[in-house]
């Protein structure tokens, strides 16, 4: 994108942000400047996990709704497919090497006003957030304090930190005088009705509104860790079950396939009880409501034996459906949405400025008119497993960065077992991706094509590539590191030394504003 194009819309969208800060800061009262905002993630959902995406078995009418009166976007990229970095970015807009969440149980670091929330706040949002939070760092049973470490999140706040049992005799929460208070109930039904609560005493004015479900990632139980309510399961028999097709057939998949719709369906029912109380009050049309999870479950898929943290599509493609009928059409859409764009996206609907240390960019202007070519590549990174990559809507890509050592991650979760970690699929010709032609020669120039646009992605973030094990080395104390490499989770803090980039002592060329001007993953065809 040119400057004087980029200096264009920015001048515009400076003009209606003017206006809807006027509106929403000052006689607060609900009105089209300032639409509310419902922002609903599961843990571990890829995005062939809902009827309205095509799967004929998950029973889901609630979010087939709302995919029919919204948009449902067909690329949504969890780039950093792992619980905590995901919210980082969700929270911060920033890279996790910026914000300190790059890996799990790591606490963010402070985000000087900048956060998702702090900008709500000043635009005069009362913002609440119930469910999952797993920013804290540490041990996960805990909870999490009042005061910086809710990341602006101080108004309204009831969170379990981080757990693995949702049923009704064990699932949890912290209340606001920091006492553990049991659900009694299934945890997504539970933790809905405290959204709808929010709802029933803010709805007369601007609110935003964070519900972060833990289904249906799988759980402390028996039943091959998935689980669900009784009348969930039921709708599913395992042997009838249609599984993906790179799954091996076995009872155990099956029955990993059931609970993990049932779950799903689950949620569906909770995701209905919210959009009815929207509805009730009459204020569903002038809220953006959003459905998305955080990262997909490989569900065995290519005999992976952990869930996500991989960079094929099962892990890091993931639903999203967002409903505002005031700027949104109802379709289907091609853009590629990646995990750093909805913060700046979503502030840019409401009509909010985006910090200019957000790493995204604002996609509301290509939503809105239908522009879904204007993006060609959404970045991949995980710091844990050492890749970087891009994801396009006809290839991904993603190679090694570690430098030939392994990591704890990769030991922990893949026993050392020595795999192929540089790949190249191209999903239009194989969309199970079973076919890794990283090697191919015929493929020869698209992988270098994909690797430079990875480098340009990199670059942009100042990101080097700096192998998992010297990144640990130098952001975690020693009592953390030594606390890591003896897995003795319960005496580890996750209170990082510093933020990432400084440590690692990386110099930026340009500003951080700068070095975003050239949008070189936007496709600027006219």
């Amino acid at each position: 994108m040119n400057f004087n194009r980029r200096f264009l819309l920015k001048t515009a969208f400076s003009t209606t942000v003017f206006a809807g800060l006027t509106a929403c800061g000052g006689a607060r009262i609900q009105n089209e400047n300032c639409p509310n905002l419902v922002f609903v993630f599961s843990d571990q959902q890829s995005w062939d996990m809902l009827g309205c995406y095509g799967n004929e078995q998950v029973i889901s009418p609630n979010l087939d709704r709302l995919a029919s009166q919204g948009v449902r976007f067909e690329h949504c990229i969890s780039s950093a497919p792992i619980c905590t970095p995901y919210r980082g970015i969700l929270l911060s807009g920033r890279h996790p090497l910026h914000n300190g969440a790059f890996e799990n149980d790591v606490r963010m670091l402070s985000g000087d006003g900048n956060y998702f929330a702090d900008v709500l706040k000043r635009g005069g949002y009362r913002v609440g957030y119930y469910g999952k939070w797993h920013l804290y760092g540490g041990d996960r049973n805990r909870p999490v304090p009042a005061g910086p470490f809710r990341y602006g999140f101080d108004q309204e706040f009831l969170v379990n930190n981080c757990t693995l049992v949702y049923d009704k005799e064990r699932a949890y929460y912290w209340d606001e005088e920091g006492k553990q208070q049991l659900y009694g109930d299934w945890e997504p039904y539970a933790q809905t009705r405290q959204a709808i609560r929010f709802i029933e005493n803010h709805h007369d004015k601007p609110f935003a509104l964070f519900l972060s479900w833990h289904p249906p990632h799988n759980w402390l139980s028996d039943h091959e860790g998935y689980l669900a309510p009784s009348d969930c399961l039921k709708l599913y028999e395992p042997e009838k079950i249609k599984l993906r097709p790179n799954v091996e057939d076995t009872p155990a998949s099956r029955r990993r396939y059931q609970g993990h719709m049932a779950m799903v369906t689950s949620l569906d029912n909770a995701f209905g009880t919210l959009l009815k109380a929207l509805e009730e009050k009459g204020i569903a049309d002038n809220t953006i409501i959003v459905f998305t999870s955080d990262h997909g479950d490989a569900l065995r898929s290519h005999g992976i034996m952990h869930n996500k943290m991989r960079p094929e599509q099962e892990s890091i493609r993931v639903p999203l459906i967002i409903r505002y009928p005031k700027l949104l059409k109802p379709r289907t859409s091609e853009l590629l949405v990646g995990s750093l764009d909805l913060m700046p996206t979503l502030l840019g609907m409401m009509n909010l400025p985006v910090p200019a240390t957000c790493d995204g960019t604002d996609l509301s202007r290509y939503m809105a008119d239908g522009r879904d070519d204007a993006v060609d590549s959404v970045p991949l990174f995980l710091s844990p497993l050492d890749f970087r990559g891009v994801y396009t809507r006809h290839y991904t890509y993603f190679f090694d960065t570690s430098g030939g050592t392994v990591s704890q991650y990769r030991e922990l979760f893949f026993n050392n077992l020595a795999f192929l970690w540089n790949g190249l699929y191209d999903r239009q010709a194989d969309p199970h991706e079973t076919n890794n032609l990283y090697s191919v020669a015929q493929y020869s120039e698209i992988r270098e094509q994909l690797h430079r646009k990875t480098l340009d992605w990199m670059n942009r973030f100042g990101d080097q590539g700096v192998p998992y094990q010297t990144l640990a080395t130098k952001v975690f104390t020693p009592e953390d590191q030594e606390a890591r490499n003896k897995r003795q989770w319960d005496t580890f803090t996750g209170v990082l030394r510093g933020r990432p980039m400084e440590l690692l002592n990386v110099k930026m060329d340009t500003p951080h504003e700068e070095n975003k001007t050239s949008d070189n993953h936007l496709n600027t065809r006219k």
